[in-house]
């Protein structure tokens, strides 16, 4: 354990308001997209200055932002580039996220100070790429998600010592190798490539013989036919002893469309399983189940260990339906308390008085609350909150600290 190296909690954000909620919740560090040039073209995603208040932001919270740029680049997005690159030198961000090498080489050229991490992808199977990106002046490179343990330490041992190894513990698997899908582009005309993937694994898929169009022969799993794409999404929160033991340095949370519920529920799973971990392993063994059952109220396909432990199986598939395993609702993000006590915060979705909330407390402990009473923006007293964003003020019997998430766990039945 002494000779441990320094473990990093990464964790996404597709807006401002999840980045404090990232960094609030145990995150060391947190990834972006701007509006331009990363792989999430659907996030939210940040303008120059959102990026500049997240870095402040994380930087008063020794955590670090990093700022991913990692489409693959066409002739007309070089001079693009070029000049987004001058605009993030007042940002002052820790590092980016690249693929392209062209777009690599601009990077070092107009931002010769900045961190640079290649992304996962540039396929990064072997210790020679590391080799190779580390001659070139990277930082890190993001293992492709191909990758056992067993490569990874090998990887390991043979890049030098400061150069470091990020991975993807936890999230949505894509399809194809390192992420390189055509379908979407294919299918929609919106490339994966260029950020804006349309997700056309998750659809549901029937067999058309050439010289018969028109007719579609179903692959049955059941009577709505078979999801052939769809896999199961990654979750290592009970291998985080294997995930050190293989020299990772960056433990990476897939999700740049996430809700603020799903990054606080991953980021402090994992910000307590870590530490737990780093104090003893006994009792990160003893509380094994603690994580099972907090991951598990994340919004999730269910759950595979990916090619951590081999190639994967029939059993890393989900083939008879794309449906999302949802067990708790999103409420809200305590702004602040009024001088009663009373809590504050933009409404998310539906609950009423007398209802039961939890409040996810950063200590990573979890608090039962009822909803004593509900006022409007117009302080009018009310017995719901049907309506999405409403800025409300409400009695739950206790004040609580601002950015706490408030969830509810959903009624069996209940969309």
């Amino acid at each position: 354990m002494k000779n441990m190296r320094k473990v990093e909690l990464l964790i996404p954000a597709g807006s401002l308001e999840v980045l404090k909620v990232a960094v609030d919740y145990g995150a060391d560090a947190v990834y972006i997209g701007g509006e331009a040039f990363g792989l999430r073209a659907r996030a939210d995603n940040f303008t120059i200055e959102e990026m500049a208040e997240g870095v402040e932001y994380c930087h008063e919270r020794n955590a670090r932002l990093y700022i991913a740029v990692n489409i693959f680049a066409h002739n007309d997005d070089l001079d693009k580039i070029r000049l987004y690159f001058e605009d993030l030198k007042s940002v002052n961000a820790d590092a980016l996220i690249i693929s392209d090498p062209a777009v690599f080489m601009l990077a070092k050229e107009l931002l010769p100070d900045m961190e640079i991490h290649v992304s996962t992808q540039a396929n990064n199977t072997n210790y020679g790429i590391y080799q190779f990106w580390y001659k070139q002046g990277a930082k890190r490179v993001v293992s492709a998600r191909e990758l056992s343990l067993k490569e990874i330490r090998e990887i390991r041992e043979n890049i030098p010592e400061d150069m470091e190894i990020e991975s993807f513990v936890h999230g949505a698997m894509c399809i194809s190798y390192s992420g390189r899908c055509l379908l979407s582009h294919f299918l929609t005309g919106r490339d994966a490539n260029q950020g804006a993937c349309t997700h056309p694994c998750r659809w549901k898929y029937s067999v058309v013989e050439e010289k018969r169009p028109g007719e579609y022969f179903p692959v049955d799993e059941d009577e709505r036919g078979t999801y052939i794409f769809n896999s199961k999404d990654l979750c290592m929160i009970e291998h985080i002893p294997e995930l050190i033991d293989a020299g990772i340095d960056s433990f990476k949370i897939e999700g740049r469309m996430k809700t603020a519920l799903y990054v606080a529920t991953a980021a402090r799973t994992y910000r307590n399983a870590i530490d737990d971990y780093i104090k003893s392993p006994a009792l990160y063994e003893s509380r094994l189940e603690y994580y099972r059952e907090e991951i598990g109220k994340c919004t999730y396909r269910q759950y595979t260990t990916g090619f951590f432990f081999g190639r994967t199986d029939s059993d890393s598939q989900v083939y008879d339906n794309n449906d999302y395993v949802k067990s708790y609702t999103y409420i809200g993000n305590v702004e602040g308390t009024d001088d009663r006590g009373y809590v504050r915060f933009i409404q998310r979705n539906k609950f009423l008085v007398g209802d039961t909330l939890e409040a996810m407390l950063f200590d990573g402990t979890n608090e039962i609350l009822t909803v004593k009473g509900i006022w409007n923006e117009k302080l009018e007293a009310v017995e719901s909150a049907p309506h999405p964003k409403e800025p409300l003020t409400v009695d739950l019997g206790k004040s609580l600290p601002a950015g706490t998430i408030l969830r509810c766990k959903k009624i069996e039945g209940t969309a």
